[in-house]
């Protein structure tokens, strides 16, 4: 039997119903039931707070995953301590969403934490937001990813977060679902909330293989949580967890809130919506779908379930491709400076250098992007720019230029022509030879 306690009303506004958290065996694992001691799961007696009359017809949560705290961001060099806070800036404000949406349930679809190797006060900060969401009556579930997995060295084996959270394992308010418990009943919100996971970071099947066998309490809402990749042939076949579209039709669910994947995308099979949240800051700077998390509203007062998924952004970094024309470019410095112009330090600055490019142009992409650091977050330039083929009259054929401009130039047309891409490549580095070589024969200075 489980320890006694008592569960709020709806909202957390009505008076508590005495309760056990009690583990209930099945298919697949057991699960966890909030049971009110005034009788058998899934029956309250009449005038409680938990009719099923008085049930939740309406359900709002919020969708996270991927928050990666803790990642040591070895390729930021310096800047890898501000990263990390600002992941944990956006876990904080997916927080504050949720408790000024005031939903009923939070939820993180694995990889809360980067490893499993976590510092304790790491574990307390996550603690104390979960902590805010309890005194909000906002029940919170977690499962574990493939970063922090749940093996025998798992951060949830070595901290216990409801515990930390201040809450009791009675009161449902932090729940972290594992191997042996992969599913809870929450009785307040009329919802069953499923969260299949394994103790390996490689799955030995599908996670949704046994979900819709499982023998659970009834509610009108079904929920999973999961960490996996969705199967594309020939892309995915390597990762560790991997579900199909049609898994996911057959489990029931009314919605399915994943994580792995780094950028928000909603989709819905056979009445079942799934979706990715994406990280709500960016783990890569060239994440740039990243930065989102789900707002999600189940709703049956017309008889017929809904859900509306909502994105909203709660992580600091923004993304901006610019294209540059390279014919507008005078020197190097002109164009940096005129970058440094509009710094931005929550700014990914993702520039492409096109058009033709003037012989005089001496442009070197790393030193433009080593002179930004400080104006923004990450820079990248890249030069697709062309030099140009020569213009007007050629020189005579028996001279040192005519020869140079006309072989260089017979053989950047036969390459052009051809349509491959190697050739495109050797193309490319042979047009600015020509632009290299008409400067020297020119008397022109030329650093390379």
């Amino acid at each position: 039997m489980g320890a006694p306690g008592s569960v709020p009303g709806p909202g957390g506004d009505r008076p508590g119903l005495p309760v056990e958290l009690v583990t209930v065996p099945g298919p697949g694992g057991g699960g966890l039931v909030v049971r009110p001691l005034a009788g058998p799961v899934g029956h309250v007696r009449a005038g409680t707070a938990f009719t099923r009359e008085a049930a939740h017809r309406m359900l709002r949560l919020l969708h996270t995953a991927d928050v990666h705290l803790g990642a040591r961001h070895a390729d930021l060099g310096d800047a890898a301590s501000a990263q990390r806070e600002r992941q944990f800036a956006a876990f904080k404000a997916s927080v504050d969403l949720a408790i000024k949406e005031k939903v009923d349930l939070f939820l993180v679809a694995g990889d809360l934490f980067d490893s499993n190797v976590q510092p304790r006060r790491s574990v307390e900060r996550v603690a104390a937001e979960l902590a805010r969401l309890a005194e909000a009556r906002i029940r919170s579930v977690l499962v574990p990813g493939t970063h922090d997995v749940y093996d025998r060295s798992s951060v949830y084996r070595a901290y216990d977060l409801a515990a930390m959270a201040g809450t009791r394992r009675q009161d449902d308010l932090v729940t972290v679902l594992t191997p042996d418990h992969p599913w809870i009943h929450l009785q307040a919100l009329d919802a069953v909330v499923h969260g299949p996971c394994f103790p390996t970071k490689r799955a030995p099947y599908s996670p949704l293989r046994d979900l819709a066998a499982l023998e659970v309490p009834p509610a009108t809402w079904k929920i999973g949580v999961l960490h996996a990749s969705t199967a594309i042939p020939g892309r995915t076949d390597q990762d560790e967890v991997v579900v199909t579209v049609a898994e996911m039709a057959a489990t029931g669910l009314d919605y399915l809130a994943l994580g792995h994947w780094h950028s928000a995308q909603v989709a819905k099979t056979k009445g079942v919506t799934y979706a990715y949240a994406g990280a709500p800051e960016p783990v890569a700077v060239d994440q740039d779908r990243a930065g989102k998390v789900l707002l999600v509203t189940l709703d049956d007062a017309t008889g017929v379930h809904t859900v509306k998924v909502e994105e909203r952004t709660v992580g600091r970094t923004t993304f901006e491709r610019r294209e540059l024309d390279a014919a507008t470019i005078d020197t190097q410095p002109a164009l940096i400076a005129k970058l440094k112009a509009k710094p931005n330090p929550d700014l990914v600055l993702d520039i492409r250098l096109i058009g033709v490019r003037p012989d005089s142009l001496d442009l070197e992409p790393l030193e433009v992007e080593d002179a930004l650091k400080g104006s923004f977050l990450r820079v990248r330039v890249r030069d697709v720019s062309q030099p140009a083929l020569s213009a007007g009259a050629l020189p005579p054929a028996e001279t040192i230029a005519g020869a140079f401009i006309r072989n260089v130039e017979g053989r950047i047309a036969e390459l052009e022509a051809t349509g491959e891409k190697l050739a495109e490549r050797e193309a490319h580095e042979l047009r600015d030879v020509l632009r290299l070589g008409r400067l020297m024969l020119a008397g022109e200075e030329v650093t390379l």
